[in-house]
């Protein structure tokens, strides 16, 4: 029944559509303040970004933080600035899914794919990739998993490398391609704006 839960507080949430640019754009209001905004691509329904926004205990609006989709990009130091510029040989991590399965990309890791060991702690549910030379370690979770309240499965996880980018896939269980299923036509009837790429507010 968690799976239910979930799809029920999307469905109840404040929803605004807005279509631009090949994409689909949705904007989240949900009944405790929080927001999220998701794109999808109109050709293929894939999810591209998904972020989400909270209110301090303020009140005061949050930054956005990604949860699928680029990294957002940092201030722009100018070559003056006092700034520190993070190296752009570090190992950058994102999130972009495919129909079937979650994944996560690293780039800038350049050792062999016999290296790795990506893995799952079941106590703190979440997926842990380590070097066995100690070059690299991040630890994430999987937050469409837990706010589905679902089991993490070992042989749902695997990985390759290439291109300096380390891939981590999880393949997505039967519960989460429903649910997926059914935003999506939910998502679909909503009327949308078209190519006026204005900031989504609720009505």
């Amino acid at each position: 029944m968690a799976v239910e839960s979930w799809i029920d507080v999307l469905k109840s949430s404040k929803k605004t559509a807005l279509i631009h640019d090949g994409k689909r754009k949705i904007h989240y209001l949900f009944t405790d303040g929080k927001e999220m905004a998701e794109e999808y691509d109109l050709k293929t329904d894939e999810l591209i970004v998904r972020k989400w926004r909270h209110k301090s205990t303020l009140g005061v609006q949050g930054s956005w933080l990604v949860e699928v989709g680029e990294p957002l990009a940092g201030p722009v130091a100018s070559l003056d600035s006092d700034m520190i510029k993070e190296n752009s040989s570090n190992p950058v991590f994102m999130r972009k899914d495919t129909k079937t399965s979650f994944q996560w990309r690293i780039r800038n890791l350049s050792y062999p794919k016999d290296v790795f060991s990506v893995s799952l702690d079941q106590s703190e549910r979440c997926v842990i990739i380590k070097t066995s030379n100690k070059k690299y370690y991040k630890k994430f979770s999987i937050p469409d998993l837990d706010r589905s309240h679902l089991p993490l499965v070992s042989s749902a996880l695997s990985f390759t490398h290439a291109n300096n980018t380390l891939i981590v896939s999880y393949k997505k269980p039967k519960e989460i391609l429903t649910l997926e299923q059914e935003l999506l036509t939910e998502l679909k009837k909503l009327k949308g704006s078209a190519d006026r790429d204005v900031d989504c507010k609720t009505q």
